[in-house]
């Protein structure tokens, strides 16, 4: 049986592990169903490979690849991921899922394509019956470069991990509640979307609304409707005009975000490339996008000349370029110009929302923009005078125009990073910051900004979960483009022990702003330490510090993990290493005593600790770091003591009790679990 498409023999191909099948025949019934589904939803008619014996009669002296290199020329490769398909040493494994991700990655459609939804989904559509073992986890993503996302099958109860059935005697008791129907038709719907794109490659599909379904994700290659905005330049005589050069590279990059189907990289990664002259084509692949636009300011008094080029980064070709001789009155007008050529040189069709948001200008004061855009460069860097900075600025934006909604979002954010990294006590910081963010939506309620500020307040410091989950999607709905909503929308996933979720997040904002240490370093120090896949986050403290070599927060992120696994000397020189760049604060000091009590110098730990308890009474300390340490001299009253302090005071740190590994031990505690439902997190616990 061919495939619909030329070229391929198959459409779909079902690899899996004989004893999977031996019991009570799941896959087969499983396939079985599947065609069913595919008959109801997809007008052509979907071959599917299928051998009730999965080593296919092939013996030893048989040339395995060959004979099934036919048979996986297919569009899409679906294995069947239970406790034991992911073995090396397989048949499945080795000759049909590696050798179909090869096979995948070299043919003209590539392993990763890009949805009519603009999603990009990989042609493997994983199956899981099981859940997995962490190092079969870890095997599966290493082999594909990215995160693994299922479709599950599982029916979950205590002490049950097994395949879901077509006929659940109990289906009402599944954990994950989930209906073998329902998830038949998501493996159908997914099926529908890719072979709809495969037989589309090549043709601009315009965003349309699809079902969602639980497909793997990853940055692909190839990037379409993308772009970059590089800084403009100074040509001014004096050279005097940074800062009004950044201003208006600013606020096109700003506007673009608000254009649905177009991928628009974040200011702090398009600012690496300042003052830098790299080759086009090196910049778009280290940005992952197919344009550049890139311009030019002179200023001479009230007369500005702007220059813009839009770049294909395949070729280095101008798409479009223009200049602009114009009055300084009319900056924003001619902004406004550039944004709307960009748009109709890609061929994007906006909607009526997305054109009254990139005529949408949030001052029309240029100096309290361009001390906004300083705020938002001290705010970037998360050091506490840097971030007292960022705060001044935002302060002298609010008063050169006091209905700058944007600049009062921007000063809450400074607010709450004071009390997220442990600067400030959080009673001293959080009601400013909140007021600073009701104030923004006071002014603005459509500001995506604003919401996410909201968000992080009420997962910060008023512990009301799920109003916090309501203002990140409202913020994500209102600027897709914006990483910081993806960025803290992924900490409060990983907060509920939604960790694939949360993964998915921080990979979104770190392809919307791929040179942002800050960004790497969540996702080791957090993201994937609290779903305990210890070499993925050192691997994303590694691309932190390949970005930044002294960004001591990366250093710390490092240690964490390293701690986690136990090589406590190199989580010791990782935290030392902050010493020789900055004071690394209590953070570095807390990591510090940890390495040293979990590989038994108590006496080094113990120093450490009473530095920083003594120190409290004159520098805010966090009372939860003082706890962890309690924690791992194995004190756990003196623990539970500083962990009840910190509730007492809303401490930052508490919020990470459900998932974060470092609290494992106190798990069991009858007051430790009490605390857990003071804060509301019970219902939400994952032990």
């Amino acid at each position: 049986m061919s495939s619909i498409i030329e070229g391929y023999n198959y459409d779909i191909f079902i690899s899996y592990r004989q004893n999977d099948n031996k019991y009570d025949g799941w896959v087969t019934e499983f396939v079985d169903n599947l065609n069913k589904e595919l008959e109801a939803n997809i007008k052509d008619k979907i071959s599917v490979y299928f051998d009730i014996n999965p080593i296919d009669g092939l013996l030893e002296t048989h040339s395995v690849d060959r004979s099934l290199e036919e048979k996986l020329k297919c569009l899409i490769f679906v294995p069947i991921i239970s406790r034991t398909y992911c073995d090396p040493k397989s048949f499945a494994w080795q000759h049909e899922f590696c050798a179909f991700n090869k096979l995948a990655k070299e043919d003209r459609f590539g392993r990763d394509i890009r949805l009519a939804s603009g999603n990009v989904a990989s042609r493997i559509l994983p199956i899981k019956i099981h859940d997995l073992d962490p190092e079969d986890k870890a095997l599966l993503e290493n082999e594909l470069g990215g995160v693994m996302r299922c479709i599950e099958f599982i029916y979950k109860s205590a002490g049950v991990n097994r395949p879901l059935r077509a006929n659940e005697d109990h289906p009402q008791d599944n954990l994950n509640k989930t209906y073998y129907r329902d998830q038949i038709n998501k493996v159908a719907n997914a099926v529908k979307e890719i072979i709809y794109r495969l037989k589309n490659f090549g043709k601009s599909i315009s965003l349309i609304p699809t079902i969602e379904s639980n497909i793997i994700e990853t940055t692909s290659n190839r990037s379409f409707n993308s772009i970059a905005v590089l800084p403009f330049q100074d040509m001014s005589p004096q050279r005097d005009q940074e800062y009004f050069c950044d201003g208006i590279t600013e606020e096109i990059i700003n506007t673009l975000t608000h254009v649905g189907n177009l991928k628009v990289i974040a200011r702090t990664s398009c600012f690496v490339f300042k003052g830098k002259y790299e080759d086009i084509r090196e910049i778009g692949r280290k940005l992952d996008v197919e344009t550049l636009l890139e311009g030019s300011v002179r200023k001479a008094g009230n007369k500005l000349r702007i220059t813009a080029q839009l770049i294909q980064v395949a070729d280095g070709s101008h798409l479009w370029s223009e200049r602009y001789d114009r009055d300084l009155e009319d900056i924003f007008a001619v902004q406004d110009e550039i944004s709307l050529a960009i748009v109709d040189n890609l061929k994007i069709k906006l909607l009526g929302d997305e054109k009254t948001a990139i005529m949408k200008h949030h001052t029309d004061n240029l100096e309290a923009y361009n001390l906004y855009l300083k705020g938002r460069y001290y705010w970037n860097k998360r050091t506490k005078d840097d971030l007292r900075k960022s705060i001044n600025y935002f302060e002298e934006s609010i008063n050169i125009d006091i209905a700058f909604a944007l600049a009062y979002a921007g000063l809450a954010d400074s607010y709450i990073v004071l009390g997220e990294w442990w600067y400030y006590p959080p009673n001293e910081v959080f009601p400013k910051a909140k007021k600073a963010a009701m104030k923004a939506v006071e002014l603005d309620y459509e500001l995506a900004e604003a919401h996410n500020a909201m968000g992080a307040i009420k997962r910060d410091y008023e512990w009301d979960w799920f109003a916090a989950e309501k203002e990140y999607l409202k913020a994500i709905e209102l600027n897709p483009n914006y990483p910081t909503a993806y960025q803290w929308y992924s900490e409060y996933l990983s907060i509920m022990g939604r960790h694939d979720e949360a993964i998915e997040n921080i990979i979104h904002a770190q392809e919307l702003n791929p040179l942002s240490p800050i960004l790497y370093t969540l996702g080791g120090y957090l993201i994937y330490h609290n779903a305990k896949q210890y070499d993925q986050a050192i691997s994303q403290c590694q691309k932190a510090l390949e970005i930044d070599s002294n960004y001591i927060f990366a250093y710390n992120a490092l240690a964490r993990n390293y701690i986690a696994k136990k090589m406590y000397e190199e989580a010791i020189t990782a935290v030392k290493k902050t010493a020789f760049l900055s004071d690394g604060g209590s953070l570095s000091n807390t990591l510090l005593a940890q390495a040293y009590a979990l590989s038994g110098k108590r006496n080094e730990a113990e120093v450490v600790l009473n530095m920083l308890v003594e120190n409290s009474n004159k520098i805010y300390t966090s009372e939860t770091m003082i706890a962890i340490i309690y924690i791992a001299l194995n004190m756990k009253d003196k623990a539970l003591e500083w962990l009840e302090k910190a509730y007492l005071n809303r401490n930052f740190g508490l919020i990470y009790l459900n998932e974060s590994p470092t609290f494992d031990n106190l798990r069991t505690e009858p007051k430790f679990q009490t605390l857990i439902k003071k804060m509301g997190l019970s219902e939400y616990q994952n032990c």
